[in-house]
């Protein structure tokens, strides 16, 4: 488990790192373009693929973030009239919640593997990047049945042990065993 979390992980910074480092490219191009003396270096270069790719780039961080916001806590989640029932609806509220939640997300994913089926058929490729367009909705169907998964994950945790993944902002992941090896 501990493999696919870090996988996760790994994948959304790279996907993130990705696309800021194409955006802060692109805007120095169109910057260098308007500059007289780097125009003709600049004007060699063509970054007009460089918007399709990062909302591209963008749509698998969604996607693939959701489902790491379910397993840590920090997915959206309003929870006020729930915490103010009587233990036992609580847990069965809970539970009903967050199997809605892996229903939803397998049947999302499940419409998505027959669109990306039928996109496969097509042909189509992107406009600029000239991408088979299925691979591009692929994060359809990978992060819905990912976020299933976490879904799933979550409600077997909380029936075993009655709890819930909690997100503390004031906590910084790895900060605390940075402090514990200097003491």
């Amino acid at each position: 488990m501990k493999c696919l979390n870090r996988f996760e992980e790994a994948l959304i910074a790279v996907l993130m790192g990705a696309a800021t480092l194409i955006i802060f490219l692109a805007v120095l191009h169109r910057y260098a373009l308007g500059v007289d003396w780097l125009y003709p270096l600049a004007n060699r270069f063509n970054t007009s693929w460089a918007q399709e790719l990062c909302i591209y780039l963008f749509v698998w961080m969604a996607k693939f973030g959701a489902a790491y916001g379910v397993r840590t806590g920090i997915h959206v989640g309003v929870d006020v009239l729930v915490n103010r029932l009587r233990p036992a609806w609580r847990r069965a509220l809970v539970l009903f919640g967050l199997l809605a939640g892996a229903l939803f997300t397998a049947v999302v994913g499940s419409l998505g593997a027959m669109l990306v089926w039928q996109m496969k058929e097509t042909g189509q490729v992107s406009a600029d990047l000239e991408v088979p367009i299925w691979f591009v909705y692929l994060a359809i169907p990978l992060g819905s049945f990912l976020m299933c998964f976490r879904f799933l994950q979550v409600a077997w945790r909380f029936t075993r042990k009655g709890e819930l993944p909690k997100h503390d902002p004031a906590r910084v992941e790895g900060l605390d065993d940075l402090k514990s090896a200097e003491a």
